[in-house]
């Protein structure tokens, strides 16, 4: 067994890996950006090599200074993650090379799956099921659109190198096709220096279901069962579980044995997932493998007992299997949703910003968080945006629902934007719970976990103004506490006012539309009451808050709710699901919103992928403008409407701040 290691990645799976090999008793070796210099995994490891600046092609993705870095370590072994130089052939050809084991599959494993088109032909001679498609040599763009027109729409271009969602676009109609195919092109070549394509038939009601295989240098191998990641948003998984639902043992059998036919076609090595297209019939289709550890492999983890990464090592260093296929069970459920900071109500737009607030809930036999940050580290422009991965398990899919639930509404972040909301609404929604899932399911149901279909908020506005006061009251108390004369009335926050009523005034806003509310507070004994009026209702409130629980009685009906506020947001978790609340504060006339001239504002931070026009360009509406990247993922900019524009301020490769404005617009009047 190695005595020390290099991680070759950052974040969270350095982390994970680091664990694992103190487990063992192994020495690791962390290697870092300037962005990471004072990060999670660096501070773990026993080691840590500076190679580079913060962009990931000038660090992470320089195999000769990974290379260098642990020939300077001695280290033995490179663990690579998943992303950057993962499935990288040329790097694990340098590793061996140099001398050092490559943590992963062989150079012909990672070459054969590495095009999606040669993959396919592979599987197509080893009797593997796939769908329907063009993965040949003729890259030209007639010869793919005709093979789309042939097949008949929809249809899916993927890039042939590629992984994550990245460059890959559905096409409905056979006029959205050049556009797609150029978006899909220019995403692969940013990417992965790859923009070759393939196209193929796109399922309108499949499942994606995975099997998790691990072959050693003996001839040994087996499948660790399969993982269910239909719930994807841009083609990149959300909430994935294990087992997969719905699947009989048969099934389970036949997909495990393809799976592993799929690997020993290529004489694989290691820990991989062969990636399935599972139709309402019940037949499946080879998508691709992936020659690498999942950023899903926990759930696996978790229903079957084993440690993945462990497995990695001991099949690196030579030994065989720790587990024959008939060792192998699957006990209980387990989901995992990956944490991410973006803003799910702005098309998943990744977010940057300082932790300044994170508490996850707290880990036990049922609960895991694997992440690779702390309070008061920040969320760059340099990286994917994901926080943490939440992995819960109990016996069945019913209780593991229950804890996912729960260890949502106890997970707190402030400071950037997460979809920790989205992924509550989600995770409760009926669909989901009684396993109405295929990969549509987001855009199938998201009037029910955006809330934007019409509701009753009879309940949830009264909670949410009656936390505002109280919430105010204990600040004002704290405050009061630190000055010469804690019971000067000025430290008062019961809106008294002479001969009149005590009455606050308030105006919360929810999926763009704006509330009044009117909270009048009375006197009981030595305690308070609220009435709190609501479009001509009135409701009797008491309550009191508690860390983050409001325990309240409205009309004598009593609960508790958990509350999380940031700034000016309120956010409501209880049972019907999370509820965002913006306390709109009055006008004064000091912060009123600049006049941006017609001009279109950068949605995110991020680099300048393409501009497509020219200063004085008439455009029609929702034509594409330019295109910016940001954490790996492409944003197009749209013309709002007919019009001119009048100038533009930024250029191909320019970083950009979000808010900056991008161009100016005249609209055409109507």
């Amino acid at each position: 067994m190695f005595t020390k290691i290099l991680i070759a990645n950052r974040g969270e799976i350095a982390c994970r890996v680091i664990k694992t090999a103190r487990k063992m008793g192994i020495l690791t070796v962390a290697v870092y950006s300037d962005a990471d210099v004072d990060s999670l995994h660096v501070n773990m490891a026993d080691e840590a090599i500076h190679i580079g600046a913060s962009p990931s092609r000038e660090s992470y993705l320089l195999s000769e200074k990974v290379i260098a870095a642990a020939k300077r370590t001695g280290a033995q072994a490179i663990h690579p993650g998943y992303g950057f130089l993962s499935e990288n052939a040329d790097f694990c050809r340098m590793c061996t090379k140099a001398g050092i084991t490559f943590i992963g599959p062989p150079v012909a494993a990672i070459e054969a799956m590495g095009s999606k088109s040669a993959a396919k032909n592979i599987m197509e001679k080893a009797q593997v099921p796939l769908v329907p498609g063009y993965h040949g040599d003729d890259q030209s763009m007639a010869v793919i659109k005709k093979a789309a027109d042939d097949m008949g729409y929809p249809v899916l271009l993927k890039a042939t190198a590629g992984g994550g969602g990245k460059g890959m676009r559905q096409v409905w109609h056979e006029d959205e096709f050049a556009e797609g195919f150029a978006a899909a092109k220019r995403e692969a070549k940013s990417s992965f220096g790859d923009d070759r394509m393939l196209v193929e038939k796109y399922l309108t009601q499949p499942r994606h279901v995975e099997i998790q295989v691990f072959c050693d240098n003996h001839q040994n191998a087996v499948y660790l069962f399969e993982r269910d990641c239909s719930v994807q948003r841009r083609h990149q998984k959300v909430i994935e579980e294990a087992p997969a639902f719905s699947m009989s043992e048969e099934l389970r059998a036949q997909m495990g044995e393809s799976a592993i036919k799929s690997a020993q076609a290529i004489g694989y090595q290691g820990a991989g997932t062969v990636e399935f297209l599972l139709d309402v019939d019940g037949s499946f289709y080879f998508m691709e493998m992936n020659t690498r550890l999942q950023v899903e492999h926990p759930v696996t983890e978790l229903i079957t007992g084993q440690d993945l990464v462990e497995w990695q090592l001991r099949v690196a260093a030579g030994e065989v299997l720790p587990k024959a296929q008939h060792e192998l069970k699957i006990n209980g459920h387990a989901f995992e949703a990956r944490i991410y900071a973006e803003d799910p109500n702005n098309d998943f737009l990744p977010a940057t910003g300082t932790l300044d607030f994170l508490q996850p809930p707290v880990e036990s036999e049922f609960v895991r968080v694997d992440t690779g940050v702390r309070q008061g580290d920040e969320v760059s422009v340099f990286y994917d945006p994901m926080i943490a991965k939440l992995i819960v398990w109990d016996e069945n899919r019913e209780k593991a629902l229950q804890r996912l639930a729960k260890a949502l509404s106890e997970y707190r972040i402030n400071g950037v934007t997460t979809n920790i909301d989205f992924l509550y609404n989600l995770a409760t929604c009926a669909p989901f719970v009684n396993a109405d899932i295929d990969t549509s399911f987001i855009e199938k149901n998201q009037a029910i976990i955006f809330h934007d279909s019409e509701q009753s908020l009879a309940g949830e506005l009264p909670m949410a103004a009656l936390y505002l006061v109280l919430s105010q009251a204990q600040q004002a108390k704290a405050k009061a506490a630190k000055t010469n004369d804690p019971f000067s009335p000025w430290n008062m926050t019961n809106a008294w006012r002479l001969n009149e009523a005590n009455i606050h005034h308030m105006i919360l806003a929810h999926n763009g539309s704006e509330y009044p509310i009117i909270v009048e507070q009375k006197r009981q004994g030595s305690g308070s009451y609220y009435l709190i009026s609501v479009d001509g209702q009135t409701v009797d409130c008491q309550g009191r808050i508690e860390n983050d629980t409001l325990y309240a009685s409205i009309d004598g009906y009593r609960s508790h709710t958990t509350i999380a506020q940031n700034a000016h947001q309120i956010s409501l978790y209880h049972q019907n699901g999370v509820f965002n609340f913006t306390h709109v504060l009055p006008d004064c006339g000091d912060n009123s919103a600049d006049d941006n001239h017609g001009g279109l504002l950068a949605p995110m931070n991020g680099t300048m992928v393409s501009v497509l026009i020219k200063a004085g360009d008439s455009v029609t509406a929702d034509q594409p403008l330019m295109i910016m990247e940001a954490m790996k993922m492409e944003h197009t900019i749209r013309a709002p409407s007919k019009g001119v524009v009048d100038a533009i301020y930024y250029n191909d490769g320019d970083m950009v701040d979000g808010g900056a404005e991008l161009l100016a617009f005249t609209a055409e009047e109507a």
